[in-house]
């Protein structure tokens, strides 16, 4: 078909000249301009609405008489290596929850494999139901003190940055870099100049917030209050509220749902896995959560469709309006948004629409490289004074440097299960130089046993935490046998893993497959005296940099340690 004779039908059966392709008769929509739900007929041609307020006739008609319809829901900054799923997978999982736009940033990926994880990201999104739009990791490597696989500078992102599926430059997570103007970061930043450039700015404000927003960076997904997020708001940042297996905070910006902060506010997960979203939901559970506290459903169902697309400038959906993209979530009632039926791009979403996509040839499969390691490897000597400690903070992804006097057995620091005090350990897996790094976290609860994952932010290097140093070195070197992924250990016998062999970050099971062995793996861990409600996710994030106070050298550099770890 032509694009003038496509073009005609849209036409045509707009004014109703002929039948549309599909008419959802009986139904309300919920007018995101007016606030209203206006009882209507539906009418689609192809992948586009082309009738509204008028009764139409179809060649199919499906009736939804007592239901809503709502736009299609668009999850603004994810990684969807952290759902453990391809996105073939990611796409089965999360499309029948009305998320019919996911923006990814292909970080963890590009982190292990570069270029290579771009391509499969790409060529992933172009097989999908869901419409999956990349933003180009501008952070491989997120920091020199780490080991990483991979190194991009700006040479190597510029073949994607005319890519249909690509939107522009991911989340700029240097920002003392973007402040000092490190010739790296400017790079990247004047080639992305006039595109889309999203933020990663956590409590950065004042001067040095207007300073990095000069550079023509326009969203952050980083806000932990409500403060900080109407500092950015009132300089022109969208906010993306984020909700997700760890980092969770829709709580404390529930008060930016108002129908006036609404253009100015998207909703995103960054990173949740199947069994949250199989237990709670995905953008669906942000969506009733908030209507549950009390906020406007106006303001909350514009942030998760119009003002997250005009954010991006994805300016085809987010109405249900003729001309728009036919993203469309049949629910049952705006409170509850419990999806009974989604349309993506005019297509009914089944599992024979699912079963008709193109596979992607995995990739990264012999990723993980990382040296045997044995008991005496996670030694640490003593030292005078005090030692330091990794404090996690449930909930949260960033960490606390607390330093303590630890107790001794004859040369060597050991562990302070009174204080929940163990052992971590972070190991180069990409094959590159071996390095091994001990110290101690507070916070994970175990009290005996060890948990390990390749999933370590942002490098994916092996992270380990343990009580003994043997069943650490057993659940470290377990995950090179099984080529990535997450192993429990518990008195010298392995009592759970998962396989995560494309790049040591994602299952080849189907998704139903994951969300059962993680829920094994996080009975596995409890049984360890875990107290943390997400174990594995908390020990991916447990290798992101200390940052209590965010103070800024003259270098660019943040001043403080980057790891509470020896070694």
């Amino acid at each position: 078909m032509t694009a003038t004779t496509r073009l005609e039908r849209l036409i045509d059966q707009g004014t109703g000249r002929e039948p549309a392709d599909i008419v959802l008769k009986g139904g309300r929509f919920f007018d995101l301009v007016t606030g209203e739900l206006v009882a209507s007929d539906i009418a689609i041609c192809g992948d586009r609405i082309v009738g509204t307020c008028e009764a139409y006739e179809g060649r199919a008609e499906i009736d939804i008489s007592g239901r809503i319809v709502v736009p299609g829901f668009i999850d603004t900054h994810l990684h969807i290596e952290s759902s453990l799923v391809t996105p073939h997978e990611f796409d089965r999982c999360v499309l029948p929850h009305g998320v019919t736009t996911a923006i990814c940033d292909p970080h963890e990926i590009a982190n292990v494999l570069g270029e290579d994880g771009i391509r499969f990201f790409l060529d992933s999104a172009g097989a999908t139901i869901m419409d999956i739009r990349v933003q180009l990791s501008s952070c491989v490597p997120a920091t020199h003190l780490e080991t990483s696989g991979a190194d991009l500078p700006v040479e190597k992102l510029l073949p994607f940055r005319h890519h249909p599926k690509v939107i522009g430059l991911a989340e700029f997570m240097n920002f003392p870099g973007v402040i000092h103007k490190d010739p790296v970061c400017m790079a990247k930043l004047e080639a992305f100049q006039g595109g889309h450039i999203d933020g990663h700015a956590p409590l950065l404000s004042g001067r040095d917030l207007n300073g990095y927003l000069s550079a023509g960076i326009r969203t952050d997904h980083e806000c932990t209050s409500a403060e900080e997020a109407l500092e950015k708001i009132r300089k022109g940042m969208h906010i993306l509220i984020r909700e997700g297996s760890v980092s969770k905070d829709l709580l404390a910006l529930m008060p930016l749902f108002t129908e006036r902060l609404s253009p100015f506010i998207a909703l995103c997960t960054d990173d949740r896995n199947p069994l949250d979203i199989a237990e709670q939901g995905h953008l669906d559970h942000m969506i009733r959560t908030a209507i549950a506290h009390g906020r406007a459903p106006l303001a909350v169902y514009r942030a998760a469709s119009i003002s997250a697309a005009k954010a991006f400038g994805l300016q085809d959906r987010g109405l249900v309006a003729p001309g728009w993209r036919a993203d469309l979530v049949v629910i049952d009632t705006l409170e509850d948004c419990r999806a009974e039926m989604v349309f993506a791009a005019g297509r009914r979403v089944t599992d024979a629409l699912f079963a008709g996509r193109r596979p992607v040839a995995p990739v990264g499969l012999d990723s993980v490289r990382a040296r045997l390691v044995k008991a005496s490897h996670f030694a640490v000597p003593v030292s005078e004074g005090e030692t330091p400690v990794i404090g996690v903070m449930p909930g949260k992804i960033i960490t606390e440097h607390r330093r303590y006097r630890l107790p001794a057995s004859g040369n060597q620091t050991t562990v302070d299960l009174s204080r929940d005090i163990i052992k971590v350990a972070v190991i180069e897996r990409h094959g590159k130089n071996g390095n091994h790094a001990n110290g101690f976290v507070q916070g994970f609860g175990l009290k005996k046993g060890a948990i390990a994952s390749t999933v370590g932010h942002d490098s994916h290097n092996i992270c380990v935490v343990g009580v003994r140093e043997d069943d650490m070195a057993l659940a470290a070197n377990r995950l090179g046998e099984i080529r990535g992924g997450f192993v429990v250990v518990e008195d010298g016998r392995i009592t759970g893993e998962i396989a995560l062999p494309v790049a040591g970050l994602m299952s080849l099971e189907p998704f139903e497959v994951v969300r059962d062995t993680l829920h094994h793996l996080r009975k596995a861990a409890f049984s360890l005296g875990s107290t943390l409600e997400e174990p594995f996710l908390q020990l991916a994030f447990l290798p992101l940099p200390v940052i209590p106070h965010l103070k800024i050298s003259d270098r660019g550099m943040v001043d403080v340690d980057r790891f509470a770890l020896i070694g």
